[in-house]
């Protein structure tokens, strides 16, 4: 049996844009074990390595607002609106029970009817 050539690894860069919604783990925080090593940002600027030429992007972490620079893109993901909002999209309205759905489907049929329905007589 002949010997099998390995299989070529082939990397999809995602490009991301100005006020993009991402995930970013910090790599060596995560192998060493500690805390904090993974949380959500926005994307504020791109920018090229003068000396390798790879695209870096500059964050701002959102728990915490700090600004975070040079982040390399295989640490990050795209957090879609389509996730982000599923438990909106797939609440069980016709439940009686509001403690099947997840609380932003109820803050967000609170917040929706709150709109809609007539203010109560003081």
């Amino acid at each position: 049996m002949a010997p099998q050539s390995p299989t070529p690894v082939v990397s999809t860069q995602t490009l991301y844009t100005k006020g993009d919604i991402v995930l970013f783990r910090n790599v060596e925080r995560f192998w060493l074990g500690k805390p904090e090593h993974t949380f959500v940002g926005r994307v504020e600027r791109s920018w090229r390595h003068v000396d390798t030429g790879r695209v870096l992007y500059d964050l701002t972490e959102l728990g915490s607002l700090s600004y975070r620079a040079g982040i390399d893109p295989d640490y990050m993901r795209p957090l879609p609106a389509a996730d982000a909002m599923h438990d909106i999209d797939t609440a069980p309205l016709s439940e009686p029970d509001t403690g099947a759905m997840s609380p932003a489907a109820v803050a967000w049929l609170r917040q929706h009817l709150a709109r809609t329905l007539p203010a109560p007589h003081a």
